[in-house]
């Protein structure tokens, strides 16, 4: 299992963003545009992985193609796989086998929990709900799933990383 995992969210122009997901061997990056509510998304997807349900999904719009993220939890650990899909419109019914996997790595739930709660958070410092809102254009900053991953994460996991008590 890979050691340094990394997530990044980083507001880009008008209705985009960057996301960036990094492993010991392999990263990714994404422009992903508003017409999903993508960091909603991914912060739901991962606190998901604290409840009953062991495998989530998510995409994330890249006009026109899609990536989709699936998620599956087995036991503390989470198996992360990213599958591409050239047009976003005719793949959403597809399964993830018909699209092309373009990364993969396999992470402890406490350090993927972690990563994707200090990049919102980061995000959240940056901008504020209002500069979020103005900048992404589409959707409001998810302030109820950023606090209720944090919830989860620091009542579940034992993580070894400090947390910003300032930040909700």
């Amino acid at each position: 299992m890979a050691n340094d995992f990394q997530f990044g969210w980083e507001l880009g122009g008008s209705g985009w963003a960057i996301c960036r997901v990094k492993d010991d061997s392999a990263e990714r990056k994404d422009i992903v545009s508003y017409c999903t509510d993508a960091l909603s998304d991914v912060l739901h997807g991962v606190a998901g992985l604290y409840g009953p349900t062991a495998v989530q999904r998510f995409s994330f719009d890249l006009e026109p193609a899609e990536v989709r993220w699936v998620l599956r939890s087995r036991g503390v650990d989470v198996d992360m796989a990213i599958y591409r899909f050239p047009d976003m419109y005719t793949s959403f019914d597809m399964p993830e086998q018909d699209g092309t996997l373009v990364w993969a790595s396999t992470q402890s739930r406490s350090a993927l929990g972690h990563a994707v709660l200090e990049a919102a958070q980061s995000v959240l410092r940056l901008h504020g709900e209002d500069g979020y809102l103005a900048k992404w254009g589409r959707y409001p900053f998810p302030m109820a799933a950023l606090q209720d991953l944090r919830r989860l994460h620091l009542q579940r996991d034992t993580c070894e990383h400090p947390h910003d008590a300032a930040v909700p």
